[in-house]
Protein backbone atom coordinates (compact mmCIF):
# COMPACT_ATOMS: atom_id res chain seq x y z
CA UNK A 1 0.00 0.00 0.00
CA UNK A 2 2.74 2.47 0.45
CA UNK A 3 4.81 2.15 -2.77
CA UNK A 4 0.85 2.47 -4.57
CA UNK A 5 0.74 5.82 -2.44
CA UNK A 6 4.31 6.95 -3.17
CA UNK A 7 3.59 5.98 -7.07
CA UNK A 8 0.31 8.07 -7.15
CA UNK A 9 2.10 11.16 -5.45
CA UNK A 10 4.99 10.91 -8.37
CA UNK A 11 2.80 10.77 -10.84
CA UNK A 12 0.66 13.60 -9.26
CA UNK A 13 3.67 15.99 -9.07
CA UNK A 14 5.03 15.28 -12.39
CA UNK A 15 1.31 15.99 -13.59
CA UNK A 16 1.08 19.33 -11.21
CA UNK A 17 4.45 20.33 -13.27
CA UNK A 18 3.06 19.94 -16.67
CA UNK A 19 -0.48 21.76 -15.34
CA UNK A 20 1.74 24.62 -13.99
CA UNK A 21 4.04 25.22 -16.99
CA UNK A 22 0.80 25.09 -19.22
CA UNK A 23 -1.06 27.18 -17.33
CA UNK A 24 1.56 29.84 -17.10
CA UNK A 25 1.91 29.40 -13.32
CA UNK A 26 5.53 28.30 -13.72
CA UNK A 27 8.37 28.55 -15.98
CA UNK A 28 10.02 25.41 -16.82
CA UNK A 29 12.98 26.92 -15.75
CA UNK A 30 12.23 27.27 -12.30
CA UNK A 31 13.58 25.52 -9.65
CA UNK A 32 9.79 24.24 -8.36
CA UNK A 33 9.44 22.67 -12.02
CA UNK A 34 12.17 21.01 -11.70
CA UNK A 35 12.13 19.79 -8.19
CA UNK A 36 8.20 18.49 -8.68
CA UNK A 37 9.44 16.59 -11.76
CA UNK A 38 12.59 15.19 -9.62
CA UNK A 39 10.63 13.48 -6.91
CA UNK A 40 7.71 12.37 -8.86
CA UNK A 41 10.34 10.33 -11.09
CA UNK A 42 11.64 9.13 -8.07
CA UNK A 43 8.07 8.20 -7.01
CA UNK A 44 7.20 6.15 -9.96
CA UNK A 45 10.88 4.60 -10.05
CA UNK A 46 9.78 3.44 -6.87
CA UNK A 47 6.34 1.65 -7.65
CA UNK A 48 7.45 0.66 -10.76
CA UNK A 49 10.55 -1.08 -9.58
CA UNK A 50 8.69 -2.96 -7.03
CA UNK A 51 5.77 -4.10 -9.67
CA UNK A 52 8.95 -4.96 -12.08
CA UNK A 53 7.46 -2.60 -14.78
CA UNK A 54 11.19 -1.75 -15.70
CA UNK A 55 10.34 0.27 -19.31
CA UNK A 56 8.29 2.64 -16.56
CA UNK A 57 11.42 2.56 -14.28
CA UNK A 58 13.70 3.19 -17.58
CA UNK A 59 12.08 6.09 -18.57
CA UNK A 60 11.86 8.10 -15.17
CA UNK A 61 15.65 7.36 -14.43
CA UNK A 62 15.98 9.28 -17.58
CA UNK A 63 13.36 11.83 -16.37
CA UNK A 64 15.48 12.19 -12.76
CA UNK A 65 18.45 12.83 -14.69
CA UNK A 66 16.78 15.39 -16.76
CA UNK A 67 15.19 17.16 -13.58
CA UNK A 68 18.77 16.98 -12.07
CA UNK A 69 20.30 18.24 -15.47
CA UNK A 70 17.89 21.57 -15.53
CA UNK A 71 17.56 21.75 -11.51
CA UNK A 72 21.69 22.49 -11.93
CA UNK A 73 21.30 24.86 -14.56
CA UNK A 74 18.45 26.39 -12.96
CA UNK A 75 20.54 26.82 -9.58
CA UNK A 76 23.98 28.04 -10.89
Amino acid sequence: MVYEIIGWVGSGAILLAYALVSAGRISSNSKNYQLLNLFGAIGIIINSGIRGAYPSVGLNVVWLFIAIYGLVKVVK
